[in-house]
């Protein structure tokens, strides 16, 4: 919640957005196609504050034993989220108007054309790297005796960009296109949600915000309930199978969930008046407490 609150602070602060400012330039470009948009500052860093954990996390398993500095710094895979959010936060603001609950429909005119150019922005490479990985993929698999139909399915499921929907399977190959898979279908319900999203009125996207936040702390939570398997070098060592972990990270309506509050949060923002505007607070509150609320891994 912190963190939304924090993207949305972050529409409002920016130094380049003034609401009231681009709905008098669009008035007065309406004979343009396409009404130019401003660039948002800070987003580059929030992208840097949503990595930085996760690298120190993949780093500090080999550089420390200390648990409690382990507690802090590990437990990354919550964080992919919030770029699922990032996402959800900047197309709304490419898609829709600025003070009006219409989408733009030079962009979203054409579903089909919007969603298959997202894919493409990164499946030629996808196919690329697991093309020219191939070999190493399936030497692995013969060398764990994998017979050859589930080496096929695997093989197809990575192609296919469907392995999230496999938690089981969700690892497979080139572990973090997982990330892809998800975010193809997060694309493909993109131009719906947003027409409807757009439809709604402040406090219908505050009931939105807030169902989508209590969908997202019963993520965590069922992350958080995982520790025997995925901190095995904090946690006593259990025998509990990986499938609710991988649910939790990889689950292709998990990450729609987080792209919704993105989406929903940016709306809000986007029907602010220069009143609200004026009234907003700064966002190094909110970036504090979000990134406060990372000391409860030590719980």
């Amino acid at each position: 919640a912190g963190s939304s609150r924090f993207l949305r602070t972050v529409l409002l602060a920016s130094s380049s957005f003034h609401p009231q400012a681009t709905m008098s330039d669009a008035k007065q470009q309406q004979g343009s196609k396409a009404t130019p948009r401003q660039r948002l500052d800070y987003i580059d860093g929030c992208c840097f504050s949503l990595v930085l954990p996760i690298i120190l996390a993949h780093s500090a398993r080999f550089g420390t034993t200390n648990k409690t500095l382990l507690k802090l710094v590990t437990q990354e895979n919550v964080m992919v989220g919030g770029f699922f959010a990032l996402m959800g936060f900047i197309t709304t603001f490419s898609t829709t108007k600025i003070g009006e609950r219409k989408v733009d429909e030079s962009r979203l005119a054409n579903p089909e054309a919007f969603f298959w150019g997202r894919v493409f922005s990164y499946y030629p490479l996808h196919v690329l790297v697991s093309t020219i990985f191939a070999p190493m993929f399936l030497a692995v698999e013969r060398y764990y005796n994998t017979s050859l139909t589930k080496t096929s399915f695997r093989a197809f499921l990575n192609y296919s960009l469907l392995q999230a929907w496999f938690p089981k399977e969700a690892n497979v190959w080139n572990q973090p296109a997982w990330f892809l898979s998800a975010l193809t279908f997060s694309n493909l319900a993109m131009p719906t949600i947003l027409r409807r999203t757009a439809a709604l009125s402040k406090l219908g996207l505050q009931k939105l915000f807030g169902a989508m936040t209590a969908v997202s702390m019963l993520q965590k939570l069922s992350y958080a309930n995982t520790t025997h398997f995925h901190e095995h070098n904090i946690a006593p060592k259990g025998a509990e199978h990986p499938l609710i972990w991988n649910m939790t990270r990889f689950h292709p309506l998990s990450a729609l969930a987080e792209m919704v509050t993105g989406i929903a949060v940016a709306r809000d923002a986007m029907l602010d008046t220069e009143e609200d505007r004026k009234e907003a607070a700064g966002p190094t509150f909110y970036f504090v407490a979000a990134y406060a609320s990372l000391l409860l891994r030590l719980t």
